[in-house]
């Protein structure tokens, strides 16, 4: 389907992307459903300021690792959009001020502290003197990472100030928004991976473990991690990783009821109408929240092992969400 323009004909759904690989089985599964809906592809796009929302609801899928595909300007545009969009009174779905946050990890932090979960210690930064001098805060190895992240890009584990220094004699390293993260290292069982689990409307939609064999890139798009463990199709670089091994993802039914509510928690402070929320657990026990996604990557492989289609559940949500509307 090709991209709505802000002046198209009216629509019940509107559903904002820049990534139609990943969106993909959302939109058969509306056109399965009969949905009167149009894509509106944030890549290329222009809307003017006397434009009048042309939609019921409106469905926020953008990613903030949009720039890694070469797509940097649709993050900003997408933003602007979103914020229009709001000022207008238009319903929309983790719209502005949830994707504002999803591009912050020290909003994400900062979140989870004021809720008081256990998250790993961070500072940010926009240079390394600055850094350098709060270095005695920081227990090696860390974690390097951007602020603005997705998939898992451009993270590092670091042993040192030097491996930190040796990063950034690449200059280009700062893009797209001149911040990075330091971040406590915390080692957890490869065995067991970490836990993804998925909300829709403020309920658990399921759990997953993910098995990540020291990759970071734990997106759970089939294209990207694929269930057959063939090449991945994503255009995010592989890092070097543990072991020569794809992520595994596995159904997690058992996820403990105190981690599910910790995690809608998150979801209804962070004000997710669809999200993931990631924990890991320490040998020592700790259960550290450590990333919150509000573009959740649905895999139906997982979704079937609990006898459903991810897909058909969303377009329920949204469906039940235009009765509202």
């Amino acid at each position: 389907m090709s991209n709505v323009s802000a002046v198209a004909d009216p629509v019940d759904l509107v559903v904002i992307h820049e990534h139609p690989e990943w969106q993909k089985p959302l939109f058969e599964a509306l056109d399965r459903r009969g949905v009167s809906w149009a894509p509106f592809d944030i890549k290329s796009a222009a809307f003017g300021d006397h434009d009048v929302p042309r939609a019921k609801l409106y469905f926020n899928q953008a990613s903030p690792s949009a720039y890694l595909r070469g797509n940097t300007r649709a993050v900003p545009l997408g933003l602007a959009y979103l914020r229009q969009l709001q000022w207008q009174g238009a319903r929309v779905l983790n719209g502005a001020d949830v994707f504002a946050f999803e591009l912050s990890k020290t909003a994400q932090g900062a979140l989870l502290r004021t809720l008081g979960i256990d998250h790993p210690k961070a500072l940010t930064f926009n240079s390394l003197e600055a850094l350098r001098r709060r270095r005695d805060e920081v227990s090696w190895p860390a974690l390097l990472k951007p602020e603005q992240g997705g998939s898992g890009a451009r993270i590092s584990v670091v042993d040192s100030f030097a491996d930190v220094e040796a990063i950034f004699a690449d200059e280009n390293i700062w893009q797209p928004d001149n911040l990075f993260l330091l971040q406590e290292y915390l080692p957890h069982d490869p065995e067991r991976g970490i836990v993804r689990m998925e909300f829709l409307g403020g309920e658990l939609l399921y759990a997953m473990r993910v098995v990540t064999h020291g990759r970071f890139n734990l997106c759970p798009a089939p294209v990207c991690n694929p269930d057959d463990g063939s090449a991945s199709a994503c255009e995010i670089p592989a890092v070097a990783a543990v072991a020569d091994k794809p992520v595994e993802f596995y159904p997690f039914p058992d996820v403990p009821d105190a981690a599910v509510a910790t995690a809608k928690r998150i979801v209804t402070a962070a004000r997710l109408d669809v999200g993931g929320i990631e924990y890991l657990e320490t040998p020592d026990g700790r259960r550290v929240f450590y990333d919150i996604n509000a573009n959740s990557n649905l895999r139906p492989s997982i979704a079937q092992a609990f006898g459903f289609d991810p897909f058909e559940r969303v377009v329920d949500f949204l469906q039940a969400q235009l009765r509202r509307s």
